[in-house]
């Protein structure tokens, strides 16, 4: 899994280098970019996960959380006290900062992250399944079309065999050209029957996974 990267944006070192320090006690810290409130626009919302803030002018926030409501990314908020509550869109968190706030601030990120992350996974694995799905119809489309390419195939086939067979009815040219035609028929063919074997492979692999499911199935009765 990719190191989630975590955005402090604060003009108080003293409160970034604290959030840093207590995260970096976690098994799964993550990184950290640092940015001052006043250079808070156009935020790149792929660089970073999760947006910390706390330590700047009362008169920078508005701003900052419009930047960080445009990036579209959740935000933890800690504030000296509840007036900027208000101030918040829907995707802030806030802390207020007293006793125990470095605390709940790893904790509460920890959860967006681990949230977000869920999420990603949940959309790769539905954009996969997605993809699974096309293919599967393309290959059920090509299993079911195989018997009637075959026959063309057959009579396209034979019918060059015919004319290879009587030289006398064809140019060096003409034999040439139904030759390649003949070749490519043949390793047409070749292709299909392979799709035969490969619909026997899968059907072979699809019941030993219904038997072991249901083998699983009888233990865990057995055992309960």
């Amino acid at each position: 899994m990719d190191q989630a990267t975590v955005l402090i944006i604060s003009d108080d070192p003293e409160f970034s280098r604290a959030v840093m320090d207590r995260w970096q006690g976690e098994r799964n810290a993550p990184e950290f970019t640092l940015m001052s409130a006043g250079v808070c626009r156009d935020l790149d919302s792929d660089g970073f996960a999760l947006a910390i803030v706390g330590g700047i002018h009362a008169t920078l926030l508005s701003p900052v959380l419009g930047a960080l409501n445009l990036s579209g990314k959740p935000t933890v908020l800690v504030s000296k006290n509840k007036q900027s509550v208000e101030e918040t869109g829907p995707d802030v968190r806030v802390v207020l900062q007293q006793e125990g706030w470095l605390e709940a601030v790893v904790l509460v990120s920890a959860e967006i992250l681990k949230l977000g992350q869920a999420l990603a996974r949940a959309h790769r694995a539905e954009q996969a399944g997605k993809s699974l799905k096309q293919q599967a119809a393309l290959g059920r489309y090509m299993l079911d079309v195989r018997h009637t390419l075959n026959n063309s195939l057959t009579s396209v086939l034979g019918n060059s065999e015919l004319l290879v067979l009587d030289p006398g009815s064809l140019s060096a040219g003409e034999r040439s050209q139904i030759e390649t035609i003949r070749n490519m028929a043949i390793r047409m063919h070749e292709i299909l029957r392979r799709f035969s074997s490969i619909e026997k492979e899968m059907n072979a692999v699809e019941k030993q996974a219904e038997n072991e499911a249901r083998t699983k199935s009888r233990s865990a009765i057995a055992g309960s």
